[in-house]
């Protein structure tokens, strides 16, 4: 697997790419800025974009601009985004832009090596993370849209979110994988989601309590 990382902080982007490449992963170039970005990208052609939301000149969301940009002119491309808090309006544009192949993790994950590295691959296979301390707070933003879903749904949904399989939903949760497989057509039957494979609609039902219904 080959990845382009933005980063402005020098010593976070080495961190990273050491990171990824004690994973096996190439880092093909390590950039600080979108405009950078969006140029490695097209001159490197990697499967994946590590993109930081804040990045110069303004610190505000050139890493999150650049990532759409990109989403633009190649849909469906892989982009994980890295957020130093959670940020609410830049989490749903970048999810609102399209449900697949895209993430949004909070840096401090990035401590938790092995999980950080499995989100990278999820996305870069097309899957969607979202960190689970953002879809808590989105959630309890807009908790007037679930309040269909049980506590022991609305855990689920959270799992679903980080991109848990049935059986590490069933581990977590101390349940049989047959009651999480209950759950989960629990919520696909009350959030209204027609038949389509399993992997889509998980990532619809997230969309749809952040209130981007895909």
């Amino acid at each position: 697997m080959r990845v382009v990382i933005a980063e402005d902080s020098v010593l976070l982007r080495e961190g990273l790419s050491r990171l990824l490449a004690d994973g096996g992963i190439e880092t093909v170039a390590a950039v600080g800025d979108g405009p950078s970005l969006v140029e490695a990208v097209r001159v490197h052609n990697p499967d994946l974009a590590v993109v930081d939301v804040r990045m110069p000149p303004s610190h505000t969301d050139e890493g999150l601009r650049a990532a759409l940009e990109i989403r633009s002119a190649r849909p469906g491309f892989p982009i994980l985004v890295l957020s130093q808090y959670v940020e609410e309006r830049y989490a749903t544009d970048l999810l609102g832009a399209g449900a697949q192949a895209v993430g949004y993790l909070l840096k401090e994950r990035v401590a938790e090596v092995a999980e950080f590295l499995d989100a990278v691959r999820r996305v870069a296979r097309g899957g969607a993370v979202i960190d689970p301390d953002v879809v808590v707070q989105l959630l309890g933003r807009r908790r007037h849209s679930h309040d269909r879903l049980t506590a022991r749904e609305t855990e689920v949904m959270g799992l679903m979110a980080e991109g848990r399989s049935n059986s590490a939903i069933a581990a977590r949760l101390v349940v049989s994988e047959g009651a999480v497989e209950k759950h989960i057509s629990s919520i696909f039957l009350k959030l209204a989601l027609d038949p389509a494979p399993d992997d889509h609609r998980r990532v619809l039902a997230v969309l749809a309590h952040l209130g981007h219904r895909q």
